[in-house]
């Protein structure tokens, strides 16, 4: 079913597809501290590597008992992406001065104000939060962490990520439908999403944690580093759900081609 979408709505979608297509986290933070991300992965000792892996999860599974289920459904224009930003820098600031082992306590802190500002920006685009969908929309944001050089072609697109995820989110939906998360020990159906996602955002973890590692960092370097990286995770957010706005509005077939003719340059 072809659907004719506004002209005003097309410019929505085509700054949504900017942004969640931007050049990536590490790029970023290359720009930022003028040394290539390779450099400081190569400091990261090997036994990081799994451990990495196992705080990008806690932190995930905190964020989603302690963020989304706190907030308000009351309607929102405007998101508080200032302030968020601020209390990353800050969190980010303690974790820069205590370097690479300072993630253990900084990331979980920092992904919890990254899921409420996740949830703000899905507010301020008309869902509504007490639903299990947008919930798990809002997990899902971390997933969608840009281009990576790690990532097959195959699997970096938003929409080929969002296909990845469905199975996953659909259980979790599911289970969550209707439930207050209030358990110490998550779902399994969430647990498994929180395990899928957590994979793709420990490739922005890792990244992040490279650029601490890197000597001379410091205290300003980490709230630096972590005002991009919840600076990233906002452009994820708000690109996302203006598709799922529009999704709502003109159906997600429709939105989906036109999202294509985007990035085919139609």
């Amino acid at each position: 079913m072809n659907v004719s979408i506004t002209p005003a709505d097309l410019q929505a979608l085509q700054n949504a597809h900017n942004l969640l297509n931007n050049p990536g986290l590490a790029a970023r933070i290359t720009n930022l501290i003028g040394t290539p991300i390779e450099k400081g992965l190569a400091l990261i000792p090997n036994d990081w590597n799994n451990k990495i892996g196992e705080i990008t999860k806690l932190a995930l599974t905190k964020a989603v008992d302690a963020a989304i289920f706190t907030l308000e459904d009351k309607p929102s224009d405007e998101s508080s992406n200032l302030w968020h930003t601020l209390s990353a820098a800050v969190t980010g600031g303690v974790g820069g001065f205590f370097g690479l082992a300072g993630l253990t306590v900084e990331l979980p802190i920092s992904t919890t104000i990254m899921m409420r500002s996740i949830a703000d920006i899905a507010r301020s685009e008309g869902e509504t939060l007490s639903y299990s969908d947008t919930r798990m929309a809002c997990l899902e944001v971390f997933a969608l962490g840009g281009d990576s050089k790690s990532d097959d072609g195959s699997e970096s697109g938003y929409y080929a990520i969002r296909a990845m995820l469905a199975k996953a989110i659909s259980q979790a939906t599911e289970y969550t439908a209707g439930r207050v998360i209030a358990e110490k020990a998550a779902p399994p159906a969430l647990t498994r999403l929180i395990t899928v996602v957590a994979e793709r955002f420990g490739l922005q973890t890792t990244e992040k944690a490279a650029a601490q590692a890197v000597p001379a960092i410091g205290a300003v370097g980490g709230a630096l580093i972590n005002t991009l990286f919840i600076d990233h995770f906002q452009d994820m957010a708000r690109g996302h759900f203006t598709v799922r706005r529009l999704e709502r509005r003109y159906g997600a077939e429709s939105v989906q081609l036109a999202y294509s003719q985007i990035g085919n340059g139609a």
